[in-house]
């Protein structure tokens, strides 16, 4: 079985190493509650968690379309599964497009769950998921996607009432996806509310966030926000300066905001593992990966953690020991040195979908490589725990290495924070 990119199957962005050619792939205040304040204490525990992707029914539902009684069935299997593995928090997706997995939202009903957008399921997927979560001793931190709208370009597809559609000014189209605009004041709004209206609403333990803020970038296409880089532009020296100062401001306002409404929820963020090559920046991981998240995707996202702006980062370091433009054992390391003395936490996101008997890469075929991960991470004291994508792999673990990890790493359960 061949496994594709976490990109891909979260909705087929580019390949992230693309141009190298290679196979795999609230301001200082919050750092201070993250780390040594609010939570400082209780955030020393060991994070264990896996990602449970909903867009494209990646983990789950296992389809569109189910009844409520399944896909709540199936939604408290994968819990059962993370205790099952030692785990202690999950991370799921219940935004994963301009959408919502609870009643009431500021957008319509996902269309991953019924298979028609704004039909509702007859149940509370988010409401379930924070009790069950809770009751089995689990952290529930609620995922979303900010500026995702589809995955496609035609407005007429989204139902009626879909604030896409109430506005189409604020929608571009890209690469084959509809995209909110991050360069519009009010869709930054907007996009903070839609999130915040499940926040204020669920004692979630998080709100995690992706790698997709700026699409990746596309041979050929052209991202159009030439309109709101002339109304809203002039301040900033140059366009990438701007777009990367809307997700700054974006970053920094979500952070204060959730603050304030839910201070005991962290706020954690899983970028692309490179901020910049050192070829690059000299302040750059040792890497010479063809995506780098401050030039391509106009996420700054080690000054995030140098500002204080989350409590938590999870790099997706989604690479094996060795690899030759992206190395698991350079990348961690310039990551720890990072988050050195700022008091954000750094979790490790894991590539377990690239673990498989019939990988192309030696490194994946060994079940014992995952666990080498650990091993390796467990020499930098910064690291505090590691992110596993997906749960269908922690459920099925094709090659073993889940349950190696399990055996090596995980001789006991232990609490969240």
């Amino acid at each position: 079985m061949t496994y594709i990119g976490r990109r891909r199957l979260l909705a087929g962005a580019a390949g992230m190493l693309a141009a190298t050619g290679a196979t795999g792939t609230a301001g200082p205040a919050r750092a201070a509650q993250a780390g040594r304040g609010r939570g400082g204490g209780k955030s020393a525990a060991e994070f264990r968690a896996m990602w449970i992707a909903s867009v494209e029914n990646v983990d789950w539902p296992s389809k569109s379309g189910l009844g409520a009684k399944r896909q709540r069935d199936e939604l408290t299997g994968l819990l059962d599964t993370a205790v099952a593995r030692r785990l202690n928090a999950v991370i799921l997706q219940v935004r994963p497009a301009a959408d919502a997995m609870w009643p009431g939202a500021r957008e319509p009903w996902s269309q991953w769950l019924t298979g028609e957008q704004g039909e509702d399921p007859g149940w509370d997927p988010l409401g379930t998921a924070v009790a069950e979560a809770h009751a089995r001793g689990l952290e529930l931190h609620a995922w979303f996607n900010p500026y995702r709208v589809a995955n496609h370009t035609d407005p007429e597809r989204l139902v009626p009432e879909h604030p896409a559609r109430r506005n189409p000014d604020w929608v571009v189209p890209y690469n084959g996806k509809l995209y909110y605009n991050p360069g519009l004041p009010e869709v930054r709004a907007f996009v903070q509310e839609a999130m915040l209206d499940a926040v204020s609403r669920y004692e979630v333990d998080g709100v995690h966030w992706d790698d997709y803020f700026y699409p990746y970038p596309a041979e050929g296409q052209y991202f159009d926000d030439d309109d709101a880089y002339a109304r809203h532009g002039g301040a900033f020296a140059s366009r990438a300066d701007w777009r990367r100062g809307n997700t700054d401001t974006l970053v920094r306002e979500m952070s204060e905001r959730l603050s304030v409404i839910r201070p005991a929820a962290r706020f954690g963020i899983s970028p692309f593992a490179v901020w910049r090559n050192s070829a690059t920046d000299p302040l750059g991981s040792p890497t010479q990966a063809g995506v780098e998240t401050y030039d391509d995707l106009y996420a700054d996202t080690r000054k995030w953690v140098k500002e204080g702006w989350i409590d938590y980062i999870v790099p997706q370091a989604y690479w094996h020991i060795g690899h030759p433009t992206a190395d698991y054992a350079k990348i961690v390391p310039w990551w720890a040195r990072t988050v050195a003395g700022t008091g954000v936490a750094l979790y490790v996101g894991e590539a377990l979908y690239r673990c498989d008997a019939a990988s192309s890469t030696a490194a994946w075929r060994d079940p014992a490589e995952l666990s080498r991960h650990l091993t390796f991470a467990r020499g930098y004291p910064e690291v505090r725990g590691h992110v596993y994508f997906s749960a269908k792999q922690v459920v099925a673990d094709p090659n073993g290495a889940m349950a190696r990890v399990v055996a090596d790493h995980y001789p006991t359960a232990v609490p969240p924070r």
